[in-house]
């Protein structure tokens, strides 16, 4: 029995995509510079079940299985390989539960980070991970990656959110790890070794997840620098302080002329470092006074406080059109997320700048500042191969900068096709082969995402 034949035993029809017209849109996500291949069959289970029948199957066939949330991925680690099961989950996406007395919601892996959001705020609660693509992002991608976000600096990744996890392994078999209560260390952290993994261990299937009560809403302020060291300063300033900012972001000259030139956002030619900052306490007009002054110490020109939330939806906006500014500047754009630690942010910063005058290219710079996540992106014009190798070049010596600073390849996107060559010289040859052997493990086979990681 073949394949499809074989999935169809345990798969409604509608479940199996075989037109390759169709299938060949879910051949990769959003990244650039990743091979993809072309996938056998795209399946859309709904049920666990229905899971545990295609990973039987695959196991038996020896056919490899990449699976697949909503493809906003920015690592290739959702792209198909030749032959393949794309294995999406976007069917499953149902909200289970939401508990306000244990603080945890149970979900599929499809549900759109979203659409929980809200959810859960009915309840007066809040899950705070929240993507830049946060409206179209899934749940399962979202732990497959261990994203990040804006308000990471005060509340953390989604590694610290996921208290459990019903994963189906490479030969079916259904696994359940974690808790459902607010502690416990019983034998090994196995849901945290799946978080960030990439589907390269198993499907998750099912979540169970933390919530905070729903903070009062926050208010913003931003500061305009002649300089970014001056910038960098401010915001080692404001941690050194013990300020618990909800949200600390930074922009780049280019960033700031790229928007506006897209926007008309009126922020002078002269400044050389935007940084935003908000405070969702019950006090945050305090708050943002104190920082302001930090601002102004620090070499600020202007500092803007917001004294509504409208008004500071207004001085955010800048850093939200951040990325379709820049997508603008040229044909194509690759974003990286080399995270370092705060105190080498301005070195980060300045040499970024330098590596774009040594390629001819312009790189915009938005970064998660609190958390030291810089989220460089590279302008270039991909149907010009010279600009598309320089591209690719400042891209590594981005990655090899955040190394020498101490820090590390990936904050918050995943490693994917894309960086796989610098996961080892990040882990170096003892951690590479204990990674290996973990896989070996849970996927003796090696069907599953093949080729992502390592």
């Amino acid at each position: 029995m073949d394949l499809i034949a074989r999935l169809r035993a345990g798969l409604p029809g509608e479940a199996i995509l075989t037109d390759p017209d169709v299938t060949g849109s879910y051949a990769n996500d959003m990244a650039s510079f990743c091979e993809a291949g072309t996938p056998a069959v795209v399946v859309l289970p709904r049920t666990v079940e229905q899971v545990q029948h295609i990973m039987r199957t695959a196991t038996e066939l020896r056919v490899p299985v990449v699976p697949q949330g909503a493809r906003t991925g920015l690592s290739g680690a959702a792209n198909a390989s030749d032959g393949c099961i794309v294995l999406s989950l976007v069917k499953m996406d149902r909200i289970i539960e939401i508990n306000p007395v244990d603080r945890i919601a149970v979900v599929e892996p499809g549900v759109i980070n979203a659409v929980l959001s809200r959810a859960v705020n009915a309840h007066g609660l809040y899950y705070p991970p929240d993507p830049s693509s946060w409206e179209q992002c899934s749940i399962g991608g979202n732990i497959g990656t261990a994203s990040g976000g804006l308000c990471c600096v005060k509340y953390g990744v989604t590694a610290e959110y996921v208290l459990g996890l019903d994963i189906v392994l490479a030969d079916g078999r259904l696994l359940t790890t974690g808790r459902r209560t607010a502690k416990g260390v019983a034998g090994y952290d196995l849901t945290r070794l799946f978080v960030g993994s990439e589907g390269s261990l198993g499907i998750v299937v099912r979540a169970v997840l933390a919530l905070k009560p729903e903070p009062p809403e926050q208010l913003a302020l931003a500061a305009e620098f002649p300089s970014t060291a001056a910038a960098c300063e401010a915001v080692c300033e404001i941690m050194a302080r013990g300020h618990a900012p909800s949200l600390l972001e930074l922009m780049d000259r280019t960033s700031i002329r790229a928007v506006n030139d897209m926007a008309q956002m009126g922020l002078p030619d002269t400044t050389e470092a935007l940084l935003l900052a908000a405070f969702d306490t019950p006090e945050p007009a305090a708050d943002l006074a104190a920082v302001g002054e930090l601002c102004t110490a620090a070499g600020a020109t202007q500092v803007v406080p917001a004294e509504t939330a409208a008004e500071s939806d207004l001085l955010l906006q800048a850093r939200r059109l951040t990325l379709t500014a820049l997508e603008r500047v040229k044909s194509a754009t690759m974003i990286d997320d080399v995270c370092v630690p705060r105190s080498r942010l301005a070195e980060m910063l300045d040499g970024t700048a330098a590596i774009a005058e040594k390629y001819g290219l312009t790189i915009g710079v938005c970064a998660h500042a609190g958390d030291g996540n810089t989220h460089p992106t590279v302008c270039f014009d991909a149907a010009d191969p010279d600009e598309s190798r320089r591209a690719r070049e400042s891209f590594d010596d981005i990655m090899a900068l955040g190394l020498q600073l101490g820090g590390t390849i990936t904050g918050e996107h995943g490693v994917g096709v894309l960086k796989k060559e610098w996961l080892a010289r990040e882990l170096g040859p003892m951690g590479l082969e204990l990674q290996r052997g973990i896989k070996q493990v849970f996927d003796p086979l090696g069907i599953l995402n093949p080729g992502k990681l390592f």
